[in-house]
């Protein structure tokens, strides 16, 4: 039900982006710790590595709506207000 609550997906990918180097760290340690010859992290490496960049682009994908969105508004609101929208020379 959480599912449902508008960027719920977003937060949670912001988090894991945070959480996966810290538990790969762990894994990393516990490595080294138990079996310094045998490289098993590496495993757990490429599966966490492989969410890690799915929720990257979550994230930016998200950034990207809301700056898409905000420049329309930014927009809207000059045109609703008779002001002349600009564009500096430099985008152009």
């Amino acid at each position: 039900m959480r599912s449902m609550i508008p960027g719920y997906k977003t937060f949670r990918a912001i988090k894991f982006l945070i959480t996966a180097p810290l538990t790969l760290a762990m894994l990393f340690v516990i490595n080294l710790m138990t079996s310094p010859g045998v490289w098993w992290f590496q495993w757990a490496a490429l599966g966490l590595g492989i969410a890690w960049v799915v929720s990257l682009f979550r994230v930016l994908k998200s950034i990207i709506v809301v700056g898409g969105l905000a420049a329309l508004g930014y927009i809207a609101y000059r045109y609703f207000t008779k002001q002349e929208v600009s564009i500096p020379t430099q985008l152009v």
